[in-house]
This record gives C-alpha cells, sequence and structure tokens, in this order.
C-alpha cells in the first residue's frame, strides 16, 4: 500500500524527522532556485599514481572513473546525498546512476551523446572502470544510437508546438510519480550524478546548473590539471598537481552539515583512491524510508 500511495518507480518517499526540511521544497519549488555551488582543488598524486599502477595490470584507467567511484562509495556511505526532489517530494532513489556526455570522435563536427550507467553499492573501482568503458565502447560506434539519442530523434520528429506539449505531459507525469520505469531509464537527468570531465577538452571546469527536469541533485565538473608549489611542514617547497572541481548539489535533500560531510568524505575518496579497490565496508541505511 505504501508504494502505491507514496513511492515511485525509482524512488522511496523520504519521511523527514526535521519538519523545516520537509516545507524546503514548497519554499524553494524549482531545483535553480535551491542549487548551492561548491569549489575546491583535489591534489592528485595518489590518483595518478593509481592511475599508472593499473594501467601497468592492463586495466584502461582515466580519472572520470576515480571521480565515478568516489560519488559511488561516497553516496553508499552517506545514503541521504542519493536523493532527489520531485514534486515537491524527497525521495530516496533506488539505485546508483551516473551521467556524462562523450563525444562520439574528437572533432567539431562529431556528435555528441549522454551516457547513462548504473552501478550497484558493492561495486570497486575495477567494477567501476570495467563498466564505464563498456558503454563508452558501445556508445562510441557512430551507428550506435542509445536510448537517449532515439528518444531525442523521436521528439525531433515533432513540430515545436507537439513537443512542448510532449514536454509538459512528461514533466506532469514525473511530479505525480507516474514516470513509467522505461522513459527513467532513457533519461539521463533522472540519475544520481551527472559528471562532465572539461580535461579532456583543455579547460578549466565551470559553474554548471543543475537540470531543472529529472531528478539529478548532484552536477560535478572537473578540468585541466595544474602544478602547484605549496609549503611543507618542514618549510619545504614541494611541487604538486592539482585539479580545480566545480560542484552543483540541490540543498533541498538534506541538511548543511550532511552536505559539508558528504563533499569531505568524495574529496578524501579521490585524494586517497586505493580504498576504492576493496568493497565498501558499510551501507548504512537512509533513516528517512526505514
Amino acid at each position: 500500500m505504501r508504494r502505491i500511495l507514496f513511492d515511485r518507480a525509482d524512488g522511496k518517499r523520504v519521511k523527514h524527522k526535521d519538519p523545516i526540511l520537509r516545507l524546503i521544497p514548497y519554499i524553494m519549488p524549482k531545483r535553480y532556485d535551491a542549487q548551492v555551488f561548491f569549489d575546491d582543488d583535489i591534489i592528485l598524486e595518489e590518483s595518478e599514481n593509481l592511475i599508472k599502477k593499473l594501467r601497468k595490470e592492463g586495466h584502461r584507467v582515466l580519472f572520470l572513473h576515480i571521480v565515478l567511484a568516489s560519488i559511488l562509495r561516497t553516496m553508499v556511505e552517506f545514503p541521504k546525498a542519493n536523493r532527489f526532489v520531485a514534486g515537491r517530494k524527497v525521495y530516496a532513489r533506488k539505485e546508483y546512476a551516473y551521467s556524462f556526455a562523450m563525444k562520439k570522435e574528437f572533432s567539431l563536427d562529431a556528435d555528441e551523446t549522454i551516457v547513462k550507467v548504473k552501478l550497484q553499492a558493492d561495486d570497486t573501482l575495477i567494477d567501476v572502470v570495467s563498466k564505464v568503458n563498456e558503454a563508452i565502447v558501445k556508445n562510441r560506434e557512430v551507428s550506435n544510437k542509445n536510448e537517449t539519442d532515439k528518444a531525442a530523434k523521436f521528439l525531433n520528429l515533432m513540430p515545436g508546438w507537439l513537443i512542448r506539449f510532449a514536454m509538459f505531459i512528461v514533466r506532469r507525469l514525473d511530479n505525480h510519480r507516474l514516470m513509467p520505469k522505461f522513459l527513467i531509464n532513457a533519461s539521463p537527468f533522472h540519475s544520481s550524478a551527472f559528471v562532465t570531465d572539461l580535461g579532456s577538452l583543455g579547460i578549466k571546469p565551470v559553474y554548471h546548473h543543475i537540470y531543472d527536469f529529472g531528478t539529478t541533485s548532484f552536477f560535478i565538473a572537473f578540468g585541466t590539471k595544474e602544478k602547484h608549489l605549496e609549503l611543507t611542514k618542514e618549510n619545504e617547497v614541494k611541487k604538486i598537481r592539482k585539479m580545480a572541481m566545480r560542484i552543483a548539489v540541490d540543498e533541498r535533500i538534506c541538511d548543511g552539515y550532511y552536505f559539508a560531510q558528504t563533499i569531505k568524505r568524495f574529496k578524501s575518496h579521490i585524494k586517497n583512491p586505493e580504498k576504492l579497490l576493496t568493497k565498501p565496508a558499510e551501507k548504512p541505511k537512509d533513516d528517512g524510508i526505514s
């Protein structure tokens, strides 16, 4: 009965213990009303060392894999970070799904597609590398069209007024817990996080908005790597490599302290990624649905 009345195909309704958190989506009904931006530098020494080590072992590892494995592990350890808001209600997401854009080829005229990868709570970094690379290879084929591409192509067959009407219907379904599972699976905007690697394009990260369409609560952007000089505790100058990372979040899903701890853990996993080679020791439950 609870599933019929309150849950969605992709999420379980959260019962807030704090009455203020329940009211926030009514005070800020749009995701762009509630987006908050984080900006920080990530020290890359351990990540780069691990990438080199795994490549020697035959794994095709990119920094993108480190980021995806880190946000996955963080959401497993901090389950409230995998919540979303739809129809002014907060839900705990039933899966770990991550979206990222990629070019079919590195040329100005090449098509771009958006890949959505579903991961499991127990996935290690090696599991993430395998699943993401499989999705990249599959979508790299120019002739291959994923569910997102097919949906976009279908909508483009319609005149503008019909596209507006179709999107109106989809939004209504989404806000009233009636969004079909096949549409959720096809939409990259219904994901735990959207990640963009601007370093592969040779530019610094941007402060990206969170789409008001869909249910994505995190947008993570990272860019080019840079060298910095840093003074150690022994008053010695050390050359280190850093990368700027910019994150936009929907602040309505949990309180500020929880968000701060989530971001700190995310940074910690990127800085010390060796832990990602093993399965998570604990998988706490979201107390809003327990």
